[in-house]
């Protein structure tokens, strides 16, 4: 095990000067490769901030970031798209879907872009979507599917290229308790397989079955928590 992912004292701020907005502020966070994390926070928190830059979609206004040992804060666009790319599944509360396409040529999408021949794809596409349990479910499109199998298909689109880092943001905020059980079930067994999983929720309950917990709050981590079986949580330094 090794630092997967190190922020050093980033910040992000919006509208420099008089007005500004510290979205992130002098944060400090290490994740070890297969942690199952959970950010929290209230909306307008940082967290949703701190997701971007942890998932290379925005670059911190200073500081560092660290991820595979790689400075990230400074790369171009190109360079992120490319490490986004190879390194982050991303899920999303709201599937991202495309609506006229299959579940499988969904799960296909991304690996096109990445290169990858017709018969890779459609295995890799296959074998993801059986592994969240649709494999009765290929041929249909998002209409045809409830909220949760939809979700189950974005994760197959997020593993189907086995990268490192699962980066899911809210990804039971659009789902009943049964669906929400089965995709927490779904992102421990990932974690149990040797993902790293980020989290990013604003519940308790679903933050608090992860195994650590940092809390965010006005920009600043206020709070980070292992959560043990016996205890509630002892700090993490």
């Amino acid at each position: 095990m090794g630092a997967l992912v190190e922020v050093k004292d980033i910040c992000k701020i919006y509208n420099p000067g008089e007005n500004e907005v510290r979205a992130l502020d002098h944060v400090d966070v290490t994740i070890e490769e297969n942690e199952f994390v959970a950010i929290i926070g209230h909306s307008g928190s940082g967290k949703s901030t701190l997701m971007n830059m942890l998932g290379c979609l925005d670059v911190p206004t200073s500081g560092s970031y660290f991820l595979h040992g790689q400075d990230v804060s400074s790369m171009s666009d190109d360079e992120l798209s490319d490490i986004r790319n190879q390194e982050i599944g991303f899920i999303f509360q709201g599937f991202n879907l495309i609506p006229n396409l299959t579940a499988e040529e969904n799960v296909e999408l991304p690996l096109i872009y990445r290169g990858i021949g017709r018969r890779e794809r459609r295995e890799l596409a296959q074998k993801a979507l059986k592994k969240v349990g649709l494999e009765h479910r290929m041929q249909h499109k998002p209409a045809e599917m409830s909220g949760g199998q939809q979700q189950r298909v974005a994760i197959a689109r997020a593993i189907a290229q086995a990268p490192p880092v699962i980066l899911a943001d809210e990804p039971t905020g659009n789902l009943d308790s049964n669906s929400t059980k089965e995709i927490m079930g779904i992102l421990k067994q990932l974690h149990k397989e040797g993902r790293t999983v980020i989290l990013i929720t604003h519940d308790n309950e679903i933050a608090a079955q992860a195994e650590r917990v940092i809390r965010i709050k006005d920009g600043k981590v206020e709070e980070d928590l292992v959560i043990t079986e016996n205890a509630g949580g002892t700090e993490h330094e």
